[in-house]
């Protein structure tokens, strides 16, 4: 029986899973920063990758694909393309990073910024 890779599941349900995966994504093209739980930062990381390296391809389609990813919010997009994306033109991966905060009060969760470079 081979190993299937498998993807944070945050202990949501798949719907509740992307709209936190989206609703993240979102805040940390708008303000390229955010303080959220490790597991959040390391589940969310690889999309915001990935939508990075498609707003670099800068055409018609990627951008709808991002729409598409984004839930139609069209502010993130234009930011993720006109701002974002052009800093990153000569970087060939790597946009974000994840700096470790220490542990939450209330219940000792490993608190992180995740933050574009």
């Amino acid at each position: 029986m081979r190993h299937q890779k498998t993807r944070h599941k945050l202990s949501r349900d798949t719907a509740h899973r992307k709209a936190l995966l989206r609703n993240l994504c979102k805040e940390v093209i708008e303000h390229e920063r955010i303080k959220t739980t490790e597991a959040k930062a390391k589940a969310v990381k690889p999309e915001v990758e990935k939508l990075i390296t498609l707003a670099k391809r800068g055409d018609l389609h990627a951008r709808r694909q991002a729409l598409s990813e984004l839930g139609q919010d069209k502010f993130a997009v234009y930011k993720l393309f006109e701002e974002v994306a052009p800093r990153y033109s000569e970087r060939p991966g790597g946009y974000t990073r994840i700096l470790k905060l220490g542990a939450r009060s209330g219940d000792a969760t490993e608190m992180v910024y995740l933050e574009l470079v």
